[in-house]
């Protein structure tokens, strides 16, 4: 069973930025893809981001945050972050991280076997 802590949310003017991190409990944290998810407020859970699981390894994002977010992981750490720059309101959600032994749908969250709780991010404008 792999435990997941999300930290670093909160309120944030557009333009600003947050740093996410998520650490995991399974000392085997690198055998795991991490990803990233967010959900608003009716809204569905949708895919922000992913990497695979060695720090090298691919990394991919959904359009609408390209160019803006970046994943990366320390897996020394057991630790994977979503750095969020240029933060739109629209970006405002609850943000989870997610974690899954191996899958071609890295973009689905049905796919993840573990999840954080989630941390809120707010994006005033």
């Amino acid at each position: 069973q792999v435990q997941l802590v999300e930290s670093g949310g909160g309120l944030v003017q557009a333009g600003g930025s947050l740093r996410l991190s998520c650490v995991a409990s399974e000392r085997t944290f690198n055998d795991y893809a991490m990803g990233w998810f967010r959900q608003a407020p009716g809204k569905e859970r949708e895919f922000v981001a992913a990497a695979s699981s060695w720090p090298g390894g691919s990394k991919i994002y959904a359009d609408s945050v390209k160019g803006r977010f970046t994943i990366s992981r320390d897996n020394t750490e057991n630790t994977v972050y979503l750095q969020m720059n240029s933060l739109k309101p629209e970006d405002t959600a609850v943000y989870y991280c997610a974690a899954v032994v191996s899958t071609r749908r890295i973009r689905t969250a049905g796919e993840y076997d573990y999840w954080g709780q989630g941390t809120q991010v707010t994006v005033s404008s």
